[in-house]
């Protein structure tokens, strides 16, 4: 059984390190996923909003309170998010264009500096002698390459960065699509009790923090399942603490009305 399962694990290895495979799946890399931008927005979403509601509950408070807050805190904390993503992308954008001017410049003022320079990273690698020189001879050989390099071997940075405008978008959409599912039961054309809307709406945002676990542990190559697991322990906590927090504020003032 085990001889067979490697046997099946080497010929999925085999199919996927044939030459086309490679070349696809080096051209898909070079690309940026806003996997990431989505799962981390989602859940925050749900983080922020389910600790509104449990809060809300905590209190007695009416699910009109619940309604409310949780609206306010999807357009203010989701648009704050975004833009904070934004600005911190952009920046990363002006640090890589900043870095490839002054070594355009370095290139251009002391060739020889930087040449050496691309000899001592190459040669740390392993590389020595004739082949060691030929490296370095084409990777000097055109500009772009040699700033590229640069770029990528000095300062460790990737040359394609996301888009600061896309990556704001896709978590602000996370961020609203994911953290409006515990207020969903709140905003239906019923008239169940309090503690049945938090019912539901607990169970809604639990199956919520376990997909979006799911979907962070396929985005950073972990289990699945654990992921999930812990995502839903997580937002669990955060939950436990919101309403610990409403319950204590309802025996500190008992007398709120809203």
């Amino acid at each position: 059984m085990a001889l067979e399962k490697h046997s099946e694990t080497r010929e999925i290895l085999a199919e996927q390190h044939t030459s086309p495979a490679i070349a696809s799946r080096l051209a898909a890399a070079s690309g940026h996923s806003h996997l990431r931008d989505f799962v981390l927005g989602a859940i925050d979403g749900v983080v922020t909003t389910f600790a509104v509601v449990a809060g809300v509950a905590g209190a007695e408070y009416p699910a009109s309170v619940a309604i409310v807050l949780g609206m306010a805190n999807l357009a203010a904390d989701g648009f704050s998010m975004a833009v904070g993503n934004y600005v911190g992308t952009k920046g990363e954008h002006q640090a890589l264009d900043r870095i490839r001017r002054s070594e355009r410049d370095h290139i251009r003022t002391i060739p020889d500096g930087e040449r050496e320079e691309i000899r001592q990273i190459y040669a740390n690698k392993g590389f020595e002698g004739e082949l060691l020189e030929q490296i370095v001879d084409v990777i000097t050989a055109d500009e772009r390459r040699w700033v590229d390099t640069m770029v990528t071997e000095e300062f460790g940075l990737q040359l394609d960065m996301p888009s600061p405008l896309r990556a704001a978008m896709s978590t602000f959409a996370a961020f609203v699509l994911a953290g409006f599912l515990p207020l969903l039961p709140y905003c239906l054309p019923w008239q169940p009790e309090n503690q049945t809307l938090f019912a539901v709406s607990s169970i809604l945002t639990a199956i919520t923090f376990f997909v979006i676990g799911v979907a962070k542990g396929h985005v950073v190559q972990r289990s699945k399942l654990l992921s999930g697991v812990e995502t839903l322990l997580i937002g669990g906590a955060a939950a436990v603490l919101a309403y610990g927090v409403g319950v204590m504020l309802h025996a500190m003032m008992p007398a709120a009305q809203f």
